[in-house]
């Protein structure tokens, strides 16, 4: 990606010692359910978007990996501790967890892998009782809260 390209989608950990930017729509947004993502995320599943490494770039520090196999690697945060990608070793692409975009709400999933580890109950998750945070907590404790998280952007 070139510094002169305006981003497309950008995000970063939620210290904000690591950011990156997109300049291509990503290729596609999936939910991988194997036991490997399950860990790797500490999620039951882990939510990635697609992109072809020259469409994307670090623009502020660089992640620690960790190869989780010996096909592929997963990028983090090592001061807070966000997990970032995964991408295969000998591959021209980047899958970035959907969380870490400024605007996940842009990224939708269209496919799953990994399906012979989906926990039972996922497909009910959107039936479950559900609150807000204010609900939650309550507005005077809400008020209260002073978030260390990095922003939503630069």
């Amino acid at each position: 990606m070139t510094d002169t390209a305006k981003p497309v989608l950008t995000g970063g950990c939620q210290c904000g010692a690591i950011r990156f930017a997109l300049n291509a729509v990503p290729r596609q947004v999936s939910l991988c359910h194997c036991r490997m993502c399950q860990k790797a995320s500490g999620a039951p599943f882990a939510c990635f978007a697609e992109v072809a490494k020259t469409d994307f770039n670090w623009t502020r520090g660089q992640p620690a990996s960790f190869q989780s196999s010996n096909i592929a690697a997963r990028d983090f945060c090592a001061a807070c501790g966000t997990p970032l990608s995964y991408r295969l070793l000998d591959g021209d692409t980047i899958e970035i967890m959907t969380g870490t975009f400024d605007r996940p709400d842009r990224l939708v999933p269209k496919l799953q892998f990994g399906t012979e580890s989906r926990l039972g109950w996922v497909g009910t998750i959107a039936a479950l009782p559900s609150t807000t945070t204010q609900q939650n907590y309550g507005a005077d404790k809400l008020a209260g809260i002073r978030s260390r998280q990095h922003p939503d952007h630069d």
